[in-house]
């Protein structure tokens, strides 16, 4: 249960004013069919994050404990500043919409979130967390968390949300788990 609901905190506030939140608001926009591009965020989101906690899966498993418990304490750290980072999108960055509203969504989303802040502490998380199933269930219900009221109500909300406390509050709980991973808190499970 941890796993998921870490997973799902870390990447709900990661997301606000992330990359993939910008471009929810405009395929929103562009398209105005809120429902296709919920989906298409879902079924990319779960694809997305899937592969990176295989891949966290994986990490976990070739290092050592010791070893493993250092570079997450790190990547962990690292996300704290990576989030201080504001992202933008250029609208040039979005696909054209010659493959409808769903699959341009899917395509998007999924191709945004390679290398994302949220696609690497998923890797993180899924290295750090014993249940896989657990971290992408959590990351993609945080994921959703943030972007279908961008889809919904975009315009209304933009300007209330200040993105820094939230930014600020994201690295705040990327640091802490940075540097309890540092001294041992995980050491239950094998970091």
């Amino acid at each position: 249960m941890d796993a998921f609901l870490v997973s799902t905190g870390i990447v709900a506030l990661a997301e606000i004013g992330d990359k993939t939140q910008l471009l929810a608001f405009l395929l929103a926009a562009r398209f105005r069919r809120p429902l296709p591009i919920v989906a298409g965020i879902f079924v990319a989101t779960i694809a997305n994050h899937a592969f990176a906690a295989a891949v966290g899966a994986l990490v976990s498993r070739l290092l050592g404990p010791d070893v493993m418990r250092w570079v997450l304490g790190i990547a962990f750290l690292g996300m704290a500043a990576w989030i201080m980072v504001p992202d933008d999108l250029d609208e040039d960055e979005t696909p054209l919409a010659r493959f409808g509203v769903f699959l341009t969504t899917v395509l998007a989303f999924f191709v945004a979130e390679m290398g994302d802040k949220t696609q690497v502490a998923t890797v993180a998380l899924a290295a750090r967390y014993p249940s896989a199933v657990a971290v992408v269930a959590g990351t993609t219900l945080g994921m959703m968390l943030a972007n279908v009221p961008a889809v919904y109500f975009g315009d209304r909300i933009a300007g209330r949300v200040p993105l820094k406390l939230v930014h600020g509050l994201a690295a705040l709980v990327f640091a802490v788990l940075g540097i309890a991973t540092l001294f041992g808190a995980g050491r239950s499970l094998g970091f």
